[in-house]
């Protein structure tokens, strides 16, 4: 979000649970397009508001999987926010081989673009 519309917006990134570490096919198929994620920290709903990041403060969670969706739907209904689920396909235990994996990371790195181009038009970079 913050690589194809700038830092105009206010963006977190949160996962239902904390993995502690982005997953190197993620940082390796953004590097390919200019999205440094190494450095990223992966964080839970509940770091997220125990950091001061409450979700009163969003107008609009974007949930990639089910589960997201559904622990998202249990946070905010006590918020007046919107919470949209964009499914996209989950890479994790895909592909055998180094360059399959690569190839199943970036057809939902590239689903992830479609959508928010959906959203919010073409990137302003």
């Amino acid at each position: 979000m913050k690589h194809f519309y700038g830092h105009d917006v206010y963006v977190q990134s949160v996962g239902v649970v904390n993995d502690l570490e982005i997953d190197g096919f993620a940082i390796a198929t953004c590097a390919e397009i200019g999205v440094e994620l190494a450095r990223h920290r992966s964080r839970s709903f509940d770091e997220m508001e125990q950091l001061g990041d409450t979700l009163s403060s969003f107008d609009l969670v974007v949930a990639l999987s089910p589960a997201s969706q559904r622990r998202a739907l249990d946070l905010t209904r006590f918020y007046h926010l919107t919470v949209e689920y964009w499914p996209v396909m989950d890479p994790t235990s895909l592909g055998e081989t180094r360059d399959t994996k690569l190839s199943a990371y970036r057809q939902t790195r590239d689903q992830i673009i479609d959508q928010l181009t959906r959203k919010w038009g073409a990137s302003r970079r």
